[in-house]
């Protein structure tokens, strides 16, 4: 497979007859392809495929080997190109039945890594993104300790509604009683004035049933009276 190098000036570095083969690699290789150095190193450490130990080993290579000989800063590099080119495969052997022969293939591959400097306008663009990714960090924590006070006053705030909702409630609760209060004294008064009435009007009935009587018993001693003369 033909792989083009990019045309920018940077170092390389290669892992030759890495046991695996190069479809394997190509998978771990595209997650780190144009990443700087220390995000792929980060990539590296939590991937979960076996091939990143090995392009890991080959990335901190380019990378010494960058210091060493070219002399640049491994916080200014980045992957500029990175490739798995088949290798020779290894013929193996199993044996089956009747005496036959299974094959096995070991398949191989060749890593190569290259990282290269960015230039001064890209250095200068990181450096604004991650003056302001820290400005972000900064407002952030101001605003989670803000929050704070925030979440407090709050916190404080219903507290007193509560309170206050308790109060009117109380308040409601007795007015009610005292309107009941009222109103059974009132039914009582009228059912004490409504007997008295009764008792007055018996009292009435019974002296008008009296008077009668008397003048009855008066006719009756005038008749016997009238008639003995």
């Amino acid at each position: 497979m033909a792989t083009t190098i990019s045309n920018r000036p940077g170092t390389k570095a290669h892992a030759r007859m890495v046991r695996m083969s190069a479809s394997k690699a190509r998978v771990v290789l595209n997650l780190i392809r144009g990443k700087q150095v220390n995000q792929a190193m980060e990539i590296l450490s939590f991937s979960e495929r076996l091939a990143s130990e090995v392009i890991g080993k080959c990335l901190a290579s380019a990378v010494a080997n960058a210091e060493h000989n070219d002399g640049l800063d491994a916080d200014e590099l980045f992957i500029s190109a990175c490739f798995a080119d088949q290798g020779p495969t290894l013929k193996r052997f199993r044996p089956r039945a009747r005496g036959r022969a299974g094959r096995i293939h070991k398949q191989t591959c060749h890593i190569t890594i290259e990282v290269s400097r960015y230039t001064e306008a890209e250095l200068d663009q990181l450096r604004v993104s991650s003056d302001l990714k820290s400005e972000g960090r900064q407002s952030r924590s101001r605003g989670s300790e803000g929050g704070g006070g925030d979440r407090a006053r709050r916190v404080a705030k219903s507290r007193a509604a509560t309170q206050a909702d308790e109060a009117t409630q109380e308040s409601s609760d007795e007015t009610v009683e005292e309107e009941a209060t009222d109103v059974a004294v009132e039914a009582t008064a009228e059912a004490t004035e409504t007997d008295a009435s009764d008792q007055a009007a018996e009292a009435t009935d019974a002296d008008t049933e009296a008077g009668d009587k008397a003048e009855i018993a008066d006719g009756a001693s005038e008749t016997e009276a009238e008639e003995s003369n």
